[in-house]
């Protein structure tokens, strides 16, 4: 059922934002949770055997604490980033307005959200190599992270931004011609 006054796309855009509030919290909860089992296990390596739901690095913390602190570190970026992709989704968001929709603003929200895409696929190949090092080495084996996503959306979102800028371009075009 339509609410009087709101568009079609003004309801999908709504929704868009809570869900990008809830995606934001919910990460920004995780990088926490685990930044504080990591600071907890600082003091206490029992600590390490339950980092974030259940995730077991007691062992590499005892093998070295030096490789325990590069894939905490890891996860803890790769956690903050996709919770500064939703912060930024949000400010973009909050920044559209459908009768002119074209601003520099969002243009350069959506350019720097592609580049922080390519951050967090840089994050999740380092990671990914540390994991095929450690399991060359028999030290530890931990899950791949999938990295082909980040790529390709950090092309599709910059590809946005650039339409984006063209947009407000022609926008002030057409400002100038009225």
């Amino acid at each position: 059922m339509k609410t009087p006054g709101k568009t079609r796309t003004e309801q999908i855009l709504r929704v868009m934002y809570v869900l990008s509030w809830i995606a934001f919290i919910g990460l920004l909860v995780k990088t926490g949770a685990i930044m504080t089992s990591f600071g907890v296990s600082l003091y206490n390596p029992e600590a390490s055997h339950n980092l974030y739901k259940g995730l077991s690095l007691y062992d590499l913390r005892e093998h070295s604490f030096w490789y325990y602190t590069q894939v905490v570190s890891l996860m803890i970026a790769f956690s903050g980033l996709k919770a500064y992709i939703f912060y930024l989704v949000i400010q973009a968001l909050s920044k559209v307005n459908l009768t002119n929709p074209f601003t520099m603003e969002v243009a350069v929200l959506l350019e720097k959200i592609s580049y922080v895409l390519i951050g967090i696929w840089a994050v999740a190949l380092l990671y990914n190599a540390q994991t095929e090092w450690f399991a060359k080495r028999q030290i530890i084996n931990l899950d791949h992270w999938s990295t082909e996503g980040f790529f390709l959306m950090a092309g599709l979102v910059f590809i946005i931004s650039q339409i984006f800028k063209r947009g407000v371009e022609i926008q002030a075009e057409n400002e100038l011609t009225v």
